[in-house]
This record gives C-alpha cells, sequence and structure tokens, in this order.
C-alpha cells in the first residue's frame, strides 16, 4: 500500500541489523511507500557528535532515507539543523523489509559497504571495506557479498554521475 494514499507522516521504527544484532533502532516519520522504495525522515539518532573527517553527524542534523524493497543499498541524504545539505551517506543492506501496518517496522541489514558523496560532489568514498572483507560474508554467503559489491559499485557511478536527485525524486 502506498503511505500516500494511507496515512503519511505516521510514525515508524527504523532498526538496522548488523551481524544478526540490532545495531540502533530510532523512530522516524513515514514520508512515502509505493511498495518498492520506503521514505521516512528522522533526526540524527546518534549519541552526540559523530566526526568520521570528511562529514560531521551531530544532534539536529536531518537525515531523509530511502530503502527499496528490490536495491542492495539505502541512500541518506544529510541536512544540518538549518537545513544545508552536507551530502549523502549510503549503507549497502540487503533489501528492506517493512511491515507497514499500525507500529510499522522498516528493518535493514547493514552488510558493512558505505559510500560518502559531498553536497559539492567533490568528495565520493568508499568506506569500510576492510569491515566487509572481515565480516566473512563472502565465504558464508557469497551471493550477497557478490549483490553487496555490485551494490556498492553501482552507487559510487550514481555519485561520480550526479547528487541522486533521480534516484531519489
Amino acid at each position: 500500500m502506498s503511505a500516500s494514499s494511507a496515512d503519511p507522516a505516521r510514525p515508524v521504527d527504523v532498526v538496522l541489523v548488523k551481524g544478526g544484532r540490532t545495531k540502533i533502532r530510532y523512530t522516524a516519520e513515514l514520508l512515502s511507500d509505493d511498495g518498492t522504495r520506503i521514505a521516512v525522515r528522522a533526526p540524527w539518532a546518534g549519541d552526540g557528535v559523530r566526526d568520521f573527517g570528511f562529514v560531521r553527524f551531530e544532534t539536529g542534523d536531518v537525515f531523509t532515507e530511502y530503502y527499496w524493497r528490490d536495491r542492495w543499498y539505502a541512500v541518506k541524504e544529510v541536512r544540518s539543523a538549518t537545513g544545508v545539505l552536507k551530502g549523502w551517506y549510503c549503507d549497502v543492506t540487503r533489501p528492506a523489509v517493512f511491515s507497514g501496518g499500525e507500529g510499522g517496522e522498516l528493518v535493514v541489514e547493514d552488510l558493512d559497504l558505505d559510500l560518502w558523496r559531498s553536497a559539492d560532489g567533490t568528495d565520493v568514498r568508499r568506506l569500510d571495506e576492510d569491515e566487509f572483507a572481515q565480516s566473512g560474508l563472502a565465504g558464508t554467503d557469497p551471493e550477497a557479498a557478490a549483490a553487496a559489491v555490485a551494490a556498492l559499485d553501482e552507487l559510487e557511478a550514481l555519485a561520480h554521475e550526479g547528487d541522486f536527485t533521480a534516484l531519489l525524486s
């Protein structure tokens, strides 16, 4: 069911799972669900400031997050508290699972690979490839590992082509 025909702006729980454990759970506002792509918005859910060296996530930042039921990634548009675009943080994940009923839950399994694209496009970087290698996914689930690497390659190509606007609109 499409959220636009249901009740947009209702709260849903986003659950990020890593290695079979819940990494983080937070409440987000459901913006849309077209049956394939789910969009939510939430404030920065981390504790305090997270400084990656190339971007800082801090209290007041707003994440508009896009998840797909048929793609191996999620794209998160990051804006400051004043609305200034910082860039896009992309997680390589298994396709999202969304139980959209009352008290809906959006569950996404993080596969360690990430990508950052700055707002101005001058900084596109692959992240956590060492964590991915150490995860052992290539040995335990080679098909998922191949899909994850392909997803990161696709995200990197999209990041170099533009600002994800076509993907997210």
